[in-house]
């Protein structure tokens, strides 16, 4: 007679199970990921001042009124870093969701359609693909103007190309399947097939690139903001930065390790985080689209 499972064999997801499932690494990176998600939904709370009031001397030092210290206009350093994550965190997201319905459409209708129309796109994506990205970051953020939106569509738009091309790799593999080709000889449209039978089977696909975009966009946000192509208003870790390098001297003294090596590290934490998640839905999700 079979023994009947215990309790603890029952038990749903914890967070052992799911740090074997996804790799150390992918815990950690969720961990910190949550972090600055709690963050920017509570910074109002956590924020010890308005970022955009005057509240201190300029440039005061770290203290017990300014944890941070205060930058050179008077305005709290701390309150300035948690609000940030109100901008790249959904920076990131919005990119990549951009990035990745971009990539989606064209690879997935030149995967699905072959011949010329299959021809053209991909030497769209090959045109995009050689073109120097930095010159067209500076010229579509000049031309489209500052904004959080207007970044969201600037990263959009030159980063999905890659994104197609592997899109319609797996599009090509699946539309060669059994089910599909029955699917398509019963009448099933286009639109239906992909989304009822292709689009579904490379969902870990689809979860791998939203998250490996994401901390490609937090990077080239805060690359923007520093070049001074971002939104001027918005109290972006890349603006902080740019502002700290402002100041004449400013490696000369101590000031850079209150100013401006903060939201240097919270940029690198977050690009971190970010990639060790990818890293372990790679590990745990293209297995089985492999096996498909």
């Amino acid at each position: 007679m079979r023994a009947m499972p215990r309790p603890a064999q029952r038990a749903g997801v914890t967070p052992l199970r799911l740090a074997s499932a996804l790799g150390t690494d992918a815990f950690l990176g969720s961990i910190v990921l949550a972090l600055f998600v709690l963050v920017a939904l509570f910074a109002p709370l956590l924020a010890p001042y308005d970022p955009h009031q005057f509240v201190g001397q300029p440039l005061e030092r770290p203290g017990p009124d300014h944890r941070l210290g205060a930058n050179d206009a008077g305005q709290d350093i701390l309150s300035e870093l948690i609000y940030g994550t109100r901008i790249s965190l959904p920076v990131g997201l919005g990119a990549a969701v951009g990035t990745m319905a971009l990539g989606m459409l064209v690879g997935s209708v030149a995967g699905y359609a072959g011949g010329w129309l299959d021809d053209l796109l991909m030497r769209i994506v090959d045109v995009m693909m050689t073109l120097p990205r930095l010159p067209l970051l500076i010229l579509l953020a000049a031309y489209l103007g500052s904004g959080l939106i207007q970044t969201m569509v600037i990263i959009s738009l030159l980063f999905w190309p890659a994104t197609a091309r592997v899109i319609r790799a797996q599009v090509q593999s699946l539309r060669q399947r059994g089910y599909v080709k029955m699917a398509r000889n019963f009448g099933g449209s286009p639109g239906y097939v992909l989304a009822r039978h292709i689009l579904p089977q490379i969902g870990p696909l689809i979860a791998f690139g939203l998250v490996t975009a994401a901390g490609r966009a937090v990077a080239m946000e805060a690359g923007l903001a520093f070049l001074g192509l971002g939104d001027p208003t918005a109290k972006s870790w890349g603006l902080m930065m740019r502002f700290a390098l402002d100041l004449p001297g400013l490696l000369l003294t101590d000031r850079w390790l209150w100013w401006l090596l903060p939201p240097g590290l919270c940029i690198t934490l977050l690009i971190l985080a970010l990639t060790f998640v990818g890293m372990g839905l790679e590990r745990h999700l293209q297995p089985r689209l492999k096996r498909r």
